[in-house]
């Protein structure tokens, strides 16, 4: 405090700061689930991340050892429980490779078609809840009413509308109802300008710019380093997409189909998939990329399912049901990624000759994107550890499992 005597011109500040470790979360808007972060902090410099986990911890691999691969189906929903229909694909694909089966041309396309619709719908929560962490309330609405559509879609299917368990070992629970075809083309159709929307609001907001581009930017190598896959990856201009390069039971999925991996390869996305500007903040693998990659992943998967439903009506045949839920599983094993919305989801199974698995092992994409928070957010603002976390679009269900 100055007083009168004092004479401004002639005092001395000294100025420190005090380090601080901070708790975000468990419960906490911004980290997507019961994740507990702890920042040590110098000012408002953020000098370490640590993640805690294992809040949500449920024994799923331990359960999948004492449950037939039918039963333990429904297990598989609640890792990625916004993507669930492609947690149930990962499963039945890596089944369906330890017997050796392969499903007909027609399940193919209609599981396309559903793993994509699922796609949308995972990322229209990431946009939304991206969009709210820094701010901005109106995407949130829209893209959830948006993803309410597709879940009525779900309903119609299998009678759900997060848990699904729809896409099995063997085939699919049912094949499509009547007059579903064109209510899912309706969808679509009256969805496109909605992504213009999305873009006018959103992706070109000068305050989400100012709070994304240039932040948290994870480079090529360090993305490979650290296991990062999915749009986290490819935001980083990695051309690096499992339904082109993974195993064949998965891509001959896709076979057939035409479409390109979404990612700024030397600065530039791919010209058939039109987009507004580039801010030219934006610094590839930064968080505006990571968001943006799945933005335009949105519109590409619209294309997919439109292919997928005309291959489905041209495919001869009925779709196929799911296997014996007592059928014995041969003794060897099995490993499988899919391209799943978050990154690469892995299901092992190890058979012994009985009809439950001597082992089951799960890889999870968000515990990989997880792991290089702490490089990403070191020597960054306070206020903006909520804008890296929220770009990496993780899910706490298949991180701790």
């Amino acid at each position: 405090m100055l007083t009168e005597r004092m004479d401004p011109e002639t005092l001395e500040f000294d100025v420190r700061t005090d380090e601080m470790l901070i708790n975000m979360g468990p419960q906490h808007p911004s980290t997507h689930g019961v994740l507990r972060l702890v920042l040590r902090t110098d000012g408002e410099i953020v000098t370490e991340v640590t993640p805690h986990i294992g809040y949500l911890h449920r024994c799923a691999e331990k359960i999948g050892e004492n449950l037939t691969p039918r039963q333990f189906l429904p297990y598989t929903d609640r890792l990625d429980y916004l993507a669930a229909m492609n947690m149930n694909l990962g499963w039945s694909l890596a089944v369906e490779k330890l017997l050796g089966i392969r499903v007909s041309e027609k399940t193919r396309h209609l599981r396309v078609v559903i793993a994509e619709l699922n796609r949308i719908a995972n990322h229209l929560v990431a946009a939304g809840c991206y969009g709210l962490d820094l701010g901005s309330f109106t995407p949130f609405t829209w893209t959830f009413r948006e993803r309410e559509k597709i879940l009525n879609l779900f309903e119609e299917v299998c009678g759900a509308r997060l848990t699904y368990s729809y896409i099995t070992p063997g085939g699919v629970t049912a094949d499509l109802p009547p007059g579903w075809l064109d209510r899912c083309e309706a969808f679509l159709k009256q969805f496109e300008p909605v992504i213009g929307d999305l873009h006018a609001i959103l992706t070109n907001n000068k305050i989400f710019i100012e709070r994304t581009a240039g932040v948290g930017v994870l480079t090529p190598a360090m993305a490979l380093d650290y296991g990062v896959t999915g749009p986290n990856l490819r935001g980083s201009g990695v051309d690096w997409d499992l339904r082109r390069d993974g195993e064949p039971i998965y891509t001959e999925m896709y076979e057939g189909y035409t479409w390109r991996i979404i990612a700024p390869v030397n600065g530039r996305y791919p010209d058939d998939h039109p987009y507004p500007a580039i801010p030219k903040e934006a610094v590839v693998g930064d968080s505006w990329h990571r968001y943006f990659v799945r933005m335009l992943e949105v519109v590409q998967s619209m294309d997919l399912i439109r292919q997928g439903m005309e291959k489905y009506l041209r495919a001869a045949g009925e779709v196929d049901k799911p296997i014996d839920v007592k059928k014995k599983l041969p003794k060897g094993e099995a490993y499988l990624e899919t391209e799943a919305p978050k990154g690469q989801m892995g299901f092992m199974i190890i058979g012994d000759g009985s009809p439950i698995p001597w082992r089951v092992r799960l890889r999870s994409s968000s515990f990989c994107n997880l792991s290089v928070m702490g490089q990403l957010c070191r020597g960054v603002l306070v206020a903006d550890v909520p804008s890296i976390g929220g770009s990496l679009d993780l899910v706490l269900g298949e991180i701790d499992r």
